[in-house]
């Protein structure tokens, strides 16, 4: 039996790009084939959430929101596997069904196909600033409460952290990572490429950091050592010498692999290219992000894989869960700092979020709480 869910609940309304956000009262939604119900406990908010309501592609009126965590509340009639009751995180990447090409980011862009796009507005338009979000079956996770909570210590608000962990572990599951493997990560000091350290030291990996800033890549390797203490971390400077760079990195041994997670603003940068240059013979690249220097002449004679890889598959979420439920991660402020705002508290939240960013670092909503939250 379904438990009853309330007729209405609140919601951060985005009417339209020049009005902004509004707390409203709406009707709670109703569940369909294929869709649970999820009462939403903590909603990610990205650090560049201001330019997602003014640049990024997607219909208004809607519900706002990220990748969350949350409870389920009901069950659609074909649902088979899912509990009234159960943790889950909620993912922000939602395919159609019959066109996997069809995807798009919930409350952040409607994707690039005319399939998406209808998607989106039509069916699955509201994203987890609220209390209750309705949510594909598929899109709904589930977490062991108990393990990650009880044994070891998770917040809930903790585990929204995985939205940004996510997008370098599908790079590196894309280029398939083993333990023992050296991986070039650049620039290795962003939000995600940030967490890509994380990620492949909890891979088994031994990880060679790149970035512009000497003081930022020493706070990250500080950082990532003091939660891993056996991780193998070394930092190398881009200097924009693309041959200088190349042999700083081959100095520091064999070369498995790259996770390129370069930012638009850096589209032109020299580092993919040196990192390139200096891997093995046979290696691996994961192309994330935008660069566009990537040195074609350097892949074929080498024998190197390239491969672009956008977010990640329902399947690496899956496998991703089961590594933070072995205990393969660090715990508390050693792997992330939160940040927590109720939904009444949503402009200081999304405030906080632009400035509360980078490697550990993560701001959310809590629909279910009355603020204030932080201190």
């Amino acid at each position: 039996m379904q438990p009853t869910l309330p007729d209405q609940h609140r919601a951060l309304v985005l009417e339209s790009r020049e009005s902004g956000f509004e707390l409203k009262t709406l009707p709670t939604p109703q569940l369909d084939p294929g869709s649970a119900i999820v009462r939403i406990d903590a909603a990610g908010i990205l650090p560049y959430h201001d330019k997602v309501i003014r640049h990024y592609p997607f219909p208004t009126p809607l519900v706002g929101g990220f990748s969350a965590i949350g409870h389920v509340a009901a069950v659609g009639p074909d649902g088979v596997s899912l509990e009234p009751g159960q943790l889950v995180y909620v993912d922000c990447v939602v395919h159609a069904r019959d066109d996997p090409d069809a995807l798009f980011l919930s409350a952040i862009l409607e994707g690039f196909t005319e399939g998406s796009k209808r998607l989106m507005r039509h069916v699955w338009r509201d994203g987890s600033y609220a209390e209750y979000m309705k949510v594909p079956l598929e899109n709904c996770i589930p977490i062991n409460e108990h393990r990650l909570c009880k044994e070891l210590g998770y917040s809930i608000p903790e585990l929204v952290y995985m939205a940004y962990l996510l997008v370098p572990y599908g790079g590196l599951k894309d280029i398939e990572i083993v333990p023992g493997e050296t991986v070039v990560v650049c620039p290795a000091t962003g939000g995600y490429s940030g967490a890509a350290v994380q990620v492949a030291v909890a891979m088994g990996a031994r990880v060679i950091a790149m970035a512009r800033n000497e003081e930022k890549l020493a706070l990250l390797k500080e950082h990532v050592g003091r939660a891993s203490p056996g991780a193998e971390i070394e930092t190398a400077l881009v200097t924009g010498d693309e041959g200088k760079d190349a042999a700083a990195l081959r100095a520091l041994g064999t070369i498995d692999a790259v996770l390129d997670l370069t930012p638009s603003s850096a589209a032109a940068s020299t580092h993919t290219k040196s990192a390139i240059r200096a891997l093995r013979r046979g290696g691996r690249v994961s192309l994330m992000g935008a660069t566009e220097n990537i040195g074609a002449g350097e892949i074929m004679p080498n024998n190197i894989t390239l491969k672009g890889k956008m977010m990640y598959e329902r399947a690496d979420i899956v496998r991703f869960v089961k590594m933070l439920e072995r205990g393969l991660f660090a715990r508390g402020k050693s792997f992330v700092d939160v940040k927590r705002f109720a939904l009444d508290e949503w402009e200081q939240g999304l405030k906080a979020a632009a400035d509360h960013a980078g490697i550990g670092k993560c701001t959310v909503l809590v629909p279910g709480a009355s603020g204030p939250l932080q201190p």
